[in-house]
C-alpha cells in the first residue's frame, strides 16, 4: 500500500527472487532480517502488539489500520513492494497490519537496528522508505480534511497511476472496501463516484472492476489539487 527505476528495480527483483526461493518454508532467516510469507487477509500484527519487528514489503500490499471507537475501519495505508512500515517510536504498535494481497515481506528486529547501521546503503534506503511513508501520510491526513469524494477518488487514483507504474490501466490490488476504509467513504459512495467519473469521461471501469482506465489524466490532476 510505487514508480521505481533503476537500482531500486533491480533491489525489488532481487528481494522477489529471494522470497520465492524462501516461499515454501513460510519463514527463514535472511540476514539480520527474516522472511515473511502471507496469504489474504493474514494478520502480521495487531494494535496494541509489542514492536519488536519493523517490515519491508518485497511483494505483494499489506494493509495498516485502526479500528475506531464506534467499530469503523480506518485503513491508514496500503504499503507496496519497496516500503518499509511498522517503524514505532514507542514499543507498540500503534496499526493492525494486515496482507491486503497475497504477501511476503522481510522482518528487521528494532535491536538490530545498530547493525544495520554498518551498512550505509540499507540505512539509507530505510530512512528513504520512512520519510515518503510520512509524506503520503500527510497527504492522506489533508484528504481526509478537505476533499469532496468525487477529489478524494481522483486523488487516490493519481496516487495508485505513480505507484503502479504510472501506466493508463491501473489494476488496483485491493478492494473497494479498503479504498472506502481508506478514504473515510462508504463502499457506495466509491461506487457512485467512480460512475460520476466514467459518465464524464475520465475514466472507463472496465467489467473486472478492479482494473481502471485512465482516460483523462489532466482531469483527474485537477480534481486531485
Amino acid at each position: 500500500m510505487q514508480t521505481v527505476t533503476n537500482a531500486p528495480i533491480a533491489r525489488h527483483f532481487e528481494a522477489g527472487m529471494l522470497s520465492r526461493a524462501m516461499a515454501a518454508q513460510g519463514r527463514r532467516s535472511c540476514g539480520v532480517g527474516s522472511v515473511r510469507v502471507l496469504e489474504k487477509d493474514e494478520e502480521l500484527f495487531a494494535e496494541g502488539d509489542p514492536a519488536v519487528f519493523f517490515y519491508r514489503v518485497t511483494e505483494g500490499v499489506i494493509r495498516t489500520s485502526k479500528l475506531l471507537s464506534d467499530g469503523r475501519r480506518q485503513i491508514d495505508a496500503f504499503h507496496f513492494p519497496g516500503d518499509v512500515f511498522g517503524v514505532e517510536a514507542g514499543d507498540e504498535h500503534r496499526f493492525s497490519a494486515e496482507a491486503a494481497t497475497a504477501a511476503t515481506v522481510i522482518a528487521y528486529r528494532r535491536r538490530d537496528l545498530d547493525e544495520l547501521h554498518f551498512d550505509e546503503t540499507f540505512s539509507r534506503e530505510v530512512l528513504d522508505a520512512v520519510m515518503h511513508a510520512l509524506e503520503r501520510a500527510q497527504r492522506h491526513m489533508l484528504l481526509l480534511g478537505r476533499k469532496s469524494a468525487i477529489e478524494k477518488i481522483a486523488t487516490f487514483l493519481v496516487d495508485m497511476a505513480e505507484r503502479l507504474d504510472g501506466d493508463d490501466a491501473i489494476e488496483l490490488p485491493m478492494s473497494r472496501l479498503d479504498i472506502a476504509d481508506h478514504l473515510g467513504l462508504t463502499i457506495e459512495t466509491v461506487s457512485r463516484s467512480l460512475t460520476e467519473l466514467e459518465r464524464k469521461g475520465i475514466i472507463h471501469v472496465p467489467a473486472s472492476r478492479r482494473t481502471i482506465v485512465l482516460r483523462d489524466k489532466a482531469a483527474l490532476a485537477r480534481l486531485n489539487g
